[in-house]
């Protein structure tokens, strides 16, 4: 018999294989500080071509998947938990740097997984 944990694992790696159509107001890298018990959020803008791809705003080339890109985050965000670090991206900027429902939802998700790493000591992987 399959526990609840696996059925809701199988669920999620499914729906994490779908198709999602980019935020033009950018996107975030996140990862946690150990060390110091930070969640970080670090913001990145990016152009969207014709075919929904994430390009370079400067050349627009699209960006290579599976190489690592060096670029300058137009912002960084650091907090203690997932709740302190929506209310400083969500609440505070006078300027949203996300547009999208869906990408706001996703944001909320992922810093909960990376506050319950954090919690539990585990390694955190973004989705």
């Amino acid at each position: 018999m399959i526990s609840l944990l696996e059925q809701q694992t199988a669920i999620d790696d499914k729906l994490s294989q779908r198709f999602i159509a980019l935020d033009p107001g950018g996107y975030f890298i996140i990862y946690i500080d150990t060390e110091n018990a930070l969640i970080y959020a670090k913001h990145f803008t990016n152009a969207i071509n014709e075919k929904g791809l994430a390009v370079d705003p400067e050349t627009g080339e699209p960006f290579p998947c599976g190489v690592k890109v060096e670029r300058q985050p137009t912002a960084v965000f650091q907090a203690r938990t997932a709740k302190e670090l929506c209310i400083q991206i969500f609440e505070a900027p006078e300027i949203s740097l996300v547009t999208k429902l869906d990408h706001a939802a996703y944001l909320g998700r992922e810093f909960m997984r990376a506050e319950m790493a954090l919690a539990m000591g585990q390694v955190y992987v973004q989705d």
